[in-house]
């Protein structure tokens, strides 16, 4: 489906989505509050996994943003701004979301109670593995998280007013030691907030394993974001039929990625059968955790893989939004496989499961309208990048000839 072709539809009435962030937030407050009232700890383990999958959405936009910059892409201009505004719900909003784990981190992470005088495996990691240790780390990361979007945001935008040069370098700065401090923060907040549940377990793979989640979901978020505002007209102009060719060639390498890393992190486990490791995915064979971990071999791997392999289905959007869908699921699935555990270790109670969804809807909502806002209140693409005319289709050297050719017909 071409760009061309896809403008010539008319768009989308989305005028009845407008109330939907309303509704989700109202809906999923009220279970939320519930479940918090009902059994604090289930409820603090459904927010974290809430919050985990925005969150790690989140940090697969700003790895988008940073990558554009590194690699002064053309196709990505187009994707950029809004890239940015889901990037920058990391601080203060994602932030201020967090402040439930914070709160209940107790009854979350069974390692703040216990005495590192008699657990060697607690007393190792001091002083992260205390109260103080906790809160300090991921100050740390919203800190990392807040200088790095802000500063990014700040210099697009400065570079809509200005077209400076100097705007293009401070981006590229910013983006240069940000993907280290990206790599960095990223593995370190997913052991200390998800893998560290089990504090038990050791994996050198899991910060991979968790970067290729969050670039997966986030480059099927972008997908979907780009096709609705192109069916809008709203980045037709700067969208073309083969920029979502690269987007989807992007989702099945991290599908790849993703699968991989998984299915290493098994193989090292089980091949050294240390009980201090295996005992993870021990947990994961009893009650339901079994038949979720066969749902996400397929559904994870296999099905996406062979849905993304032939090239034009890249462009087909009546093929790959739903697969975006799935891709969503399938990370939430995924998530709640690493997550979950912990606290139900024979098997996820099912009529549990209006909670872990009220949580999801809550800050879906809230942070989705937070999303608008920021979209709506700037230009929906960069109006300055020095990649702009290659992102429209227009070679440099037609804008240069006539350039040439009104001066040479204005010194007659």
């Amino acid at each position: 489906m071409s760009s061309k072709n896809t403008t010539h539809l008319p768009p989308l009435d989305l005028s009845g989505w407008s109330k939907l962030p309303a509704v989700l937030m109202v809906i999923g407050g009220v279970l939320s509050i519930a479940g918090l009232a009902i059994r604090p700890a289930e409820f603090g383990f459904s927010w974290l996994l809430a919050f985990m999958f925005y969150y790690s959405i989140a940090l697969g936009a700003l790895f988008i943003v940073m990558v554009h910059h590194l690699t002064d892409a053309g196709w990505s201009v187009g994707i950029r701004r809004f890239s940015e505004h889901l990037a920058s719900l990391l601080f203060p909003w994602l932030a201020i979301l967090f402040l439930p784990i914070l709160i209940l981190s107790k009854q979350i992470y069974s390692w703040l109670t216990l005495n590192p005088d008699t657990n060697n495996l607690v007393a190792a990691k001091l002083p992260v593995f205390t109260c103080t240790g906790f809160i300090v780390a991921s100050a740390i990361f919203f800190g990392v998280w807040w200088l790095l979007t802000s500063q990014l945001s700040r210099w697009s935008l400065e570079q809509d007013q200005t077209g400076a040069a100097e705007c293009t370098r401070k981006l590229r700065f910013y983006s240069g030691w940000g993907i280290v401090a990206f790599a960095l923060t990223l593995s370190a907040s997913g052991v200390l907030w998800m893998k560290s549940l089990q504090y038990q377990w050791f994996s050198a793979m899991h910060g991979v394993y968790f970067f290729s989640g969050c670039a997966w979901a986030g480059l099927a978020t972008v997908y979907v974001i780009s096709a609705v505002l192109l069916r809008q007209g709203t980045l037709a102009s700067v969208l073309q039929k083969n920029y979502f060719y690269f987007i989807g060639v992007l989702l099945l390498g991290f599908t790849l990625l993703s699968a991989y890393t998984e299915f290493a992190q098994y193989f090292v486990v089980w091949n050294a059968n240390v009980p201090e490791e295996t005992f993870w995915y021990l947990i994961r064979e009893r009650g339901n955790w079994w038949t979720l971990s066969l749902i996400l071999i397929f559904g994870k791997c296999f099905i996406p893989f062979f849905i993304l392999l032939p090239e034009k289905i890249k462009m087909n959007f009546k093929v790959i939004i739903p697969l975006c869908l799935w891709i969503w699921l399938m990370h939430a699935l995924d998530l709640a496989f690493n997550i979950l555990p912990a606290r139900h270790n024979n098997g996820y109670p099912l009529h549990w499961l209006w909670l872990p969804l009220g949580c999801l809807m809550l800050m879906g909502g809230f942070l989705a309208t937070i999303f608008v806002k920021k979209f709506n209140a700037h230009p929906p693409y960069p109006q300055r990048d020095p990649r702009l005319l290659e992102a429209m289709g227009v070679s440099q050297n037609v804008v240069r000839d006539l350039v040439d050719a009104q001066t040479s017909g204005g010194s007659r």
